[in-house]
């Protein structure tokens, strides 16, 4: 089908970490609608996802809800869809001789010249991608760690504790993170109260069981597994069961 072509998959399913407790932060920190937002390389995905009749309703027929339709699950509500060919992407250099392509981000620094205690780095940079979208995603050969990511973490922070990131406010501008869940959100807003997220980002150990079978019907899989409120749940079931 054309229209999964240009569909990368879901913001989930496109990073991962080594990291269980830095995976389910980060995807708290980035909320429900961001982690199961589509991707699509180019504007002409995207109106292929959904189509107007004359009055500006959806056909319900074509697109993703036609999909839907034909293998009963209707789609209700809004959904969120990125489209690469449209993000402004990171100007500056990255790490060409690293196969993970890093950013070359300027760390917080103190008048001695030492990033302040517990800063760990951005988590721009803390999340491991596949090669194959590393680069050449866009017709400027930009990958997703360049668009996608940076468009949602930009210069985010990430710091062990919370007592570190509070010190280290002066010295923060687009926000920040700490492991024991702390989040500092670029508007100057806090997150407080007890952390609760049921999303990640999927293990590393994960996807090193998944074959290409798996990743060539993920986009599908993923976006028509049971309510949003359980996509991500349901999507790793059913990876980990065609993966055994």
């Amino acid at each position: 089908m054309p229209m999964m072509k240009d569909i990368l998959g879901v913001v989930a399913t496109l990073g991962k970490t080594n990291d269980d407790n830095l995976s389910s932060l980060l995807s708290e920190y980035l909320g429900i609608d961001n982690m199961l937002g589509l991707v699509c390389k180019t504007y002409d995905g995207i109106k292929s996802l959904e189509t107007y009749g004359t009055e500006g309703n959806i056909d319900k027929k074509s697109g993703i809800h036609g999909l839907g339709g034909s293998i009963g699950k209707i789609l209700h509500g809004r959904f969120t869809v990125f489209c690469l060919e449209n993000i402004r992407p990171f100007s500056g250099e990255v790490v060409i001789d690293d196969p993970q392509r890093y950013l070359m981000l300027r760390k917080p620094r103190l008048p001695n010249g030492e990033s302040p205690p517990g800063f760990l780095g951005f988590a721009v940079n803390m999340i491991l991608m596949d090669q194959a979208y590393l680069s050449c995603l866009t017709p400027h050969g930009h990958g997703l760690r360049e668009t996608l990511f940076y468009s949602l973490f930009s210069h985010l922070q990430v710091y062990k504790t919370t007592a570190d990131l509070r010190r280290a406010i002066p010295f923060i501008n687009d926000g920040a993170v700490s492991l024991d869940g702390g989040i500092l959100r670029p508007n100057g807003s806090f997150c407080l109260g007890d952390r609760y997220s049921n999303m990640q980002f999927i293990p590393l150990h994960l996807t090193l069981m998944m074959d290409d079978t798996v990743f060539e019907f993920l986009p599908v899989l993923v976006f028509f597994s049971l309510s949003f409120a359980c996509l991500y749940c349901c999507a790793i079931l059913v990876l980990s069961s065609n993966a055994k």
